[in-house]
Parts: structure tokens; sequence; C-alpha cells
């Protein structure tokens, strides 16, 4: 082999191991664009509408980005093991679903009414829906996940919710009604809702059991005063689910009653007063004493004094904190008689107790 021949093997070794890592296999088929089935499709149900809520797929199939999304239907069924589509009680068009990306999926939400052609007073009734997202050309990857909803109808709530703010709170009545049908394992209570006004937070106040038909009432204490509150009530159906336990479906909300819980409302009026006086002069004094006031809210208390029929007049400066008091402003030979108030936190004073009187020797 002649020297220039040796000198150019290696050269043309190196260009054959160039074009070797240079080759990229066969060519891959074009993507098919079919979104993701999404997976973490939610329902909950309110009367008879069930809101469906799930993730907008940002992927395909084959873990490419999405361009473009075509139609997402909405499925239901009576099939609890439905795994097709099939007619699809609705079609939410490209327009209307949000615009997603790797970064940021954006979630759907879509209400559907649930007829009462579909409801039954049985436990075990129960609709399946899942979603179904299309490519462009109308075709798809197959259904999300499938969720369950409860079909047992739900009652309509009172018609006549009113309310009256009191001293002890908030008293809310309606006329009730008694359980319509023996159905084992469905009953049904009352759940009252309480929010404050400008907020977004609800609060459950109480529930009551239902009863015999009429008067319902229900008496809440555990607002703030100087608030403004809404009031609302709801029939919730509850149906036993073994071995999940209990399912809790509620029904469509009274109008919402308005509150303003100004307090005006003084605490109770003391008690059992007894003047008794003791010591031996010239440091003599009047021992006051009597029942506690249990009122929440109760500040404390004012002590009023009179001689004979003069004129009633405080002898406290600062509100007694405690049901007893001890007069030392007095003098011999005169007789005085007491009587107690109760004062709240906001300065609502109550009526004065019965009088109690003490002579001086």
């Amino acid at each position: 082999m002649t020297a220039p021949v040796v000198k150019l093997i290696p050269i043309i070794a190196a260009c054959l191991l160039l074009a070797g890592c240079a080759q990229t296999g066969p060519p891959l088929p074009p993507s098919l664009e079919l979104p993701k089935p999404p997976s973490d499709l939610h329902a909950s149900r309110k009367g008879n509408n069930v809101t469906l809520i799930w993730t907008a797929p940002t992927r395909t199939t084959d873990r490419q980005s999405i361009r473009s999304l075509g139609e997402t239907h909405i499925c239901r069924s009576i099939d609890p093991d439905m795994t097709t589509c099939g007619n699809p009680i609705h079609a939410i068009s490209p327009s209307q679903t949000p615009a997603s990306t790797a970064q940021a999926a954006e979630p759907q939400v879509f209400t559907d009414e649930l007829s009462f052609s579909m409801q039954q007073n049985n436990p075990a009734a129960a609709v399946t829906y899942a979603v179904e997202v299309l490519n462009r050309e109308g075709r798809g990857a197959g259904i999300s996940n499938r969720v369950y909803v409860c079909a047992v109808p739900t009652l309509s709530p009172p018609s006549d919710l009113a309310a009256l703010l009191t001293g002890d709170g908030v008293e809310l009545t309606w006329t009730g009604i008694a359980e319509t049908e023996n159905t084992p394992d469905i009953t049904h209570h009352y759940r009252i809702y309480r929010r404050e006004e400008g907020s977004a937070r609800d609060a459950v106040a109480g529930e009551l059991a239902f009863g015999s038909s009429g008067p319902m009432r229900f008496l809440d204490s555990s607002f703030e005063w100087e608030k403004t509150y809404l009031y609302r009530v709801t029939a919730v159906t509850m149906v036993a689910h073994p071995p999940s336990g209990e399912i809790q479906i509620e029904g469509d909300d009274t109008p919402a009653v308005r509150v303003v819980a100004h307090d005006i409302f003084p605490p109770a009026v003391p008690s059992g007063l007894q003047a008794v006086h003791s010591g031996e002069a010239p440091k003599t004094f009047i021992d006051l004493i009597w029942a506690p006031v249990t009122n929440a809210d109760l500040a404390g208390y004012n002590v009023y004094r009179r001689e004979a029929d003069g004129s009633r007049t405080k002898v406290n400066s600062d509100l007694v904190k405690t049901p007893a008091y001890r007069d030392t402003s007095i003098a011999s030979g005169k007789t005085y008689t007491y009587s107690v108030s109760s004062v709240d936190v906001r300065g609502n004073e109550s009526a004065l107790s019965d009088e109690a009187s003490e002579h001086v020797p």
C-alpha cells in the first residue's frame, strides 16, 4: 500500500464515524394531537344542580403541548361503569374553554340540572358523570375519570323564614314539614347558615332535626354584637351509604334574611339583694350582697342608695365587678335603702333590683 493511501485511511474512518453519529433513526409518525383525558374531575350537588369542575388539558396523549382544543363533551349516565361518552348532554365550544399552558392549567366549570325523572328514593341511586376533550378534528382519547352523584331527591326550603333580634340572640322561625317518606336510610334535617354582610364566608350556626309539621324555632347566640348578618336555611337529605358512611345533599336555600345585631338589650336585673350593718363605731359599714347575673356580656354592677324618702344616688365610681359591695360612707342614726343594677359591655343598664334597707344604730 502506498504512503498516500495509508494517510487517507484515518480521514475516511473519521468521516464514516461522523456520518454514523448524525443518523437520527426512522422518522416518527405525526402526532394525532389527542388531548390527554382529565383525571381530576370533581362533582358536587346542591338541590337539582350538579356542578362539575376539572382542569383543561395542556398535553396530548403523546406528551406534546396542545396547540388548540376542540369541543369538550359532558357525559352523563345511570351506568356506573360508563366507558364511552355516547350521546353527550352538552358540548362546550373551544371558544368557551379557558386558555391553558403547561405552566398554568385553567379550571373548567359546568353545571347540570338533574331532572326529576333521574331522581329516586333509593339510597343506592346514583348518576355517573365524565368529560371528554376532543381535538380540532373532533377526535378524543376517551373519557376522564368518572364521578358519581347521589340521585336521591332533595326537599324544598322553607318559604317563610323570619328573624327577630332579642337580648338572648337572633331568633329564627319558619314552618317545618314532617318526614314525608318512610324510606330506610334516608333522613332530613335543617341547616342554618350565617354570613357576615360583606364577607364571602359562611358559618353553620346550627342544625335542627325534622319533627312534626308546624312552627320551627332556632336561637343563635354565637354571633358578635354590632355586626350585620345574613341568615338562610336549607333542608339537608342524609343518606346512609355503607361502608363509606353518610352522604349529605343540601337542597336549595331560602332567601337570606338580614339582621343588624345592634345591642340595645340590658342584662338581667339583679336579685336577692341583702344589706347588713357591721363593725364598731366609729368604723362601721353596711355590706351588700346579691345573686350574680349570668349574662355572658356582663361588665359589672351599679349600686344606688337613698335616705328615707330622699333621692337615689349612685355610690360607686367604677363598675362593681363582683356581686358584693361595702358602703363605708354611713352615719349613725340613719336608715339607708339600696338597690342594684347590672351593666353589659356596651353600656346597657338593667332596671333596678328590689330594694334592701338597713338602719345604722
